[in-house]
């Protein structure tokens, strides 16, 4: 999904002081619209496909439908939708839950001055946005895994597809890539392409959720 010229944003959060906040920050950038606001997480699917948002920022704890439940309801009804997930806990296991349930990022409400405009960018691009803590929490917990003997399936990539994978989720352009493996930008598309099928996969988000698995990306 190409990156719109200005993207269509809903914020979900229970807190109108929340809300308040962010429609602040994204109004003062050209290349953002808050089209919707929402207090509760039922509302939030409803009103993202209603308005046809690009983009939700979450709150994982909502009521009626909390963030996680939200965006499992939203991927289900309206795939395109990107979800940035916003919360007060720097806890791996909402973490997870958050990847799992499908979110294309996630940001702490403490570091939303740092972090919430790079992470909103990043996601319409189609890369997933993760403070770094996370991404080392996310790779630590893989190599827990490996050395407590958990079986790890071959991969169904060749060692070239593999080190594609790592500049992708490393969020490299094709370019990058290209310069970095001296081979041709056409060679790099046709590599993520392949992959991409190889794998089951649609985008740049789940081939680096891949690569955190397969220890390809490292903190």
């Amino acid at each position: 999904m190409p990156t719109p010229l200005r993207t269509r944003t809903l914020i979900a959060d229970d807190h109108p002081i929340v809300r308040r906040g962010l429609r602040a920050v994204l109004e003062r950038e050209p290349d953002f619209e808050v089209v919707e606001e929402a207090a509760d997480g039922a509302a939030a699917v409803e009103r993202a496909v209603e308005t046809e948002a690009d983009l939700v920022i979450m709150d994982v704890s909502m009521p009626r439908l909390t963030g996680l439940q939200a965006t499992r309801e939203l991927n289900r009804r309206a795939p395109d939708v990107r979800v940035l997930m916003l919360s007060m806990h720097d806890d791996e296991q909402y973490l997870f839950e958050a990847l799992k349930a499908g979110a294309a990022g996630y940001v702490l409400k403490a570091a939303v001055d740092r972090d919430l405009l790079t992470a909103c960018r990043a996601v319409m691009r189609g890369e997933p946005f993760l403070y770094p803590e996370a991404l080392a929490t996310l790779v630590r917990d893989r190599l827990d895994g490996l050395a407590r003997g958990e079986d790890v399936a071959p991969s169904v990539l060749t060692p070239r597809e593999e080190e594609v994978v790592k500049l992708i989720a490393e969020a490299n352009s094709n370019e990058q890539i290209a310069e970095a493996l001296v081979i041709s930008v056409k060679t790099v598309e046709r590599h993520r392409e392949n992959i991409l099928a190889k794998l089951g996969m649609h985008d740049r988000v789940q081939l680096t959720r891949y690569a955190i698995r397969r220890g390809l990306v490292q903190p």
